[in-house]
C-alpha cells in the first residue's frame, strides 16, 4: 500500500514520464528545406501524422522559409513555429481542393492551408510567420459575393475540441486569415494578423463555444474581429480583451451569418482605429459625408437577421477612432433558416466608450416592424463627431430596408440624429451618453422612431422638451432626466 508522501511522489512522477513520451520532431531532420522553393508539405505532414500515431507531441519548423500546400492537423500535435520560421503557402488554387474540412460544403465552404475536421487537443505556437500569399493574381476573384473559385483561408479548423493559436503571425490570406467553426473550448492569443491583399480578409472568424481571445493585433482589410453562426446552436461563452483591431469595414461584429446567434459573450478593453492601408474600399470616395480619408465601416456592430437568437451582450471599454458609425446593432428579417420565427435582438450593454466619427451616419438601433430590439442600454458614451447635419436630413424618410444585408449605409448616407437613430425597439436606456460636433448640427442627437419605454438620462445636459436634444415619433414612455417626454 503507498503512503501518502509515495502517492504525492507517484503523481509527479507520471507527469514527468508522459512529457518525456511526447516526441518532439524537427522537420530539417526530416529533410525539410527553409529555402522558400522546396515543397516540405510531406515531410511536415508525416511529422504531423506520426505524432499523432503516437500520442502527441511538437512539430518543431526551425528558422527558414518553408514552401508548403495544405497541412491537415491532427489530434493531440502542437504545430511550433520557431523565431525566423515562414510558412508559405503555395499560389496554386488546385493545391487546395483537398482541404476542405466540411466535404459536402458548409454556409462559409472553403479550404484552408492549415486545416483539421473532428480534432482534439490542437495547437499552432511560437513567434513565427504563415503567409497565404493571397496577394497572388492566382487568387484574384474579387469579392465572393460575386462569385467565382473558393480561396482558401490560412486556418481553417472545424469542430475541433481544445484549441490553442498563441504568439504566431499571420499576413496575406486569400480569404478569411483564420476560421473556428463549430469548435469548443478555443484559446487565441497573443496573435498578429496583417492582412489587406485581398477581398473577404477578415481577421478572426470564430463560431464556437467556450473560447478566450486576448492580446490579439488584428490589421485586416475587412472585420477585424467577427462572431459567426453558420449553424443551430449557438456561438457562446466567449470573452475578447485586449485586442487592437484595425480594418477596412467592421471592427467587432457580430454577423451577418447569425443562423443559430449569439449568447453570452463579452467584450472589453479593446482599441478600434482604421487599417494601415485601404487599397480597396475607398469608402471616401463611394460614400456621401465622409470626413477622413481611411475609415472603419462601425466600431460595434451587433446584427441579427436570419432567424437567430442574439441575448446577452456586453461590450466595455472600447476606444476607438476612424469610424464611420460608432455603434451599429440591427434586428432584420433577411432569412429564418433554423427558426420559423423571425429573430431576436435582446440584453445589450454597452458602456464606457470613446469614439470619433467621421461621417453622418450617426450610431443605431433597428428593428423592423414585426420585431423589436429589446433591453438596450448604453452608458457612459463620448463621441466626437464632424456636424454639419442639416434639418432637411431630420425629415428624409429612412426605408425599412428589412431584408437587406445590415450595414450602416443600408439606411442611407445620413441619418435623422446626429448622435443615435433608434426605432422599432422596447426598453431602450442612454445615461451618461455625450456629444460633441466639430461644426454645428440642425440634428437633434437623438431621433425615437415607434419605441416604447426609453429613458435618456445626464444626456449633454440638454431641456428634455428640447427637440435639439431629442425629436420622437409615435413612440410612448419616454423619459429623459426623469421627465415624460410629450409628443
Amino acid at each position: 500500500m503507498l503512503n501518502k508522501c509515495s502517492v504525492f511522489l507517484f503523481v509527479p512522477a507520471l507527469l514527468i514520464a508522459s512529457s518525456l513520451r511526447a516526441e518532439t520532431i524537427d522537420v530539417t531532420g526530416r529533410g525539410a528545406r527553409g529555402d522558400g522553393v522546396t515543397d516540405n508539405t510531406v515531410i511536415i505532414q508525416r511529422a504531423v501524422d506520426e505524432c499523432s500515431e503516437k500520442g502527441g507531441g511538437t512539430v518543431s519548423v526551425p528558422s527558414g522559409i518553408y514552401l508548403i500546400r495544405p497541412i491537415e492537423l491532427k489530434s493531440d500535435v502542437n504545430l511550433r513555429l520557431e523565431a525566423g520560421a515562414v510558412l508559405l503557402g503555395s499560389t496554386r488554387l488546385a493545391d487546395y481542393d483537398c482541404a476542405f474540412p466540411f466535404e459536402k460544403g458548409s454556409m462559409n465552404q472553403s479550404s484552408g492551408l492549415l486545416f483539421a475536421r473532428g480534432q482534439n487537443h490542437i495547437s499552432v505556437t511560437g513567434s513565427g510567420i504563415i503567409d497565404g500569399q493571397g496577394g497572388n493574381r492566382a487568387f484574384q476573384f474579387g469579392n465572393d459575393a460575386d462569385g467565382g473559385p473558393k480561396r482558401p483561408k490560412i486556418i481553417y479548423f472545424a469542430e475541433c475540441r481544445d484549441v490553442t493559436v498563441t504568439g504566431v503571425t499571420l499576413r496575406n490570406s486569400a480569404y478569411w486569415v483564420q476560421h473556428y467553426e463549430r469548435c469548443e473550448d478555443v484559446t487565441i492569443r497573443g496573435v498578429k494578423v496583417f492582412s489587406r491583399c485581398n477581398y473577404n480578409n477578415d481577421g478572426l472568424d470564430i463560431d464556437a463555444k467556450n473560447a478566450t481571445i486576448s492580446d490579439c493585433y488584428i490589421d485586416v482589410e475587412d472585420d477585424a474581429i467577427c462572431f459567426k453562426s453558420d449553424h443551430p446552436d449557438f456561438c457562446e461563452n466567449i470573452t475578447v480583451t485586449n485586442c487592437i483591431t484595425a480594418s477596412n469595414c467592421n471592427a467587432i461584429k457580430f454577423g451577418t451569418a447569425s443562423h443559430g446567434g449569439f449568447r453570452n459573450i463579452a467584450v472589453s478593453n479593446c482599441v478600434v482605429r482604421r487599417a494601415a492601408e485601404d487599397n480597396i474600399r475607398h469608402w471616401s470616395k463611394q460614400l456621401e459625408h465622409i470626413s477622413a480619408e481611411v475609415t472603419v465601416i462601425s466600431g460595434i456592430a451587433i446584427e441579427m437577421v436570419d432567424g437567430g437568437i442574439i441575448d446577452g451582450i456586453t461590450v466595455s471599454n472600447i476606444s476607438m477612432r476612424d469610424v464611420q458609425t460608432p455603434v451599429f446593432i440591427r434586428l432584420g428579417d433577411r432569412s429564418r433558416t433554423f427558426r420559423k420565427e423571425g429573430g431576436v435582438l435582446k440584453n445589450i450593454r454597452i458602456s464606457h466608450i470613446v469614439a470619433t466619427a467621421e461621417s453622418l451616419m450617426a450610431s443605431s438601433i433597428t428593428g423592423v416592424e414585426t420585431a423589436y430590439v429589446e433591453n438596450v442600454s448604453v452608458t457612459d458614451m463620448q463621441v466626437t463627431y464632424p456636424g454639419g447635419g442639416t434639418y432637411g436630413m431630420v425629415s428624409k424618410p429612412v426605408p425599412e430596408a428589412e431584408k437587406a444585408y445590415p450595414e450602416n449605409r443600408m439606411f442611407g448616407h445620413t441619418l435623422p440624429a446626429a448622435g443615435f437613430y433608434v426605432r422599432h425597439a422596447k426598453n431602450i436606456c442612454f445615461t451618461n451618453v455625450r456629444f460633441s460636433a466639430l461644426r454645428p448640427d440642425e440634428r437633434p442627437l437623438f431621433f425615437l422612431d415607434d419605441v416604447a419605454d426609453a429613458e435618456v438620462n445626464q444626456c449633454n445636459g440638454a431641456a428634455p422638451a428640447d427637440e435639439r436634444f431629442i425629436r420622437t415619433v409615435c413612440s410612448s414612455g419616454i423619459v429623459t432626466d426623469g421627465r415624460q417626454v410629450i409628443q
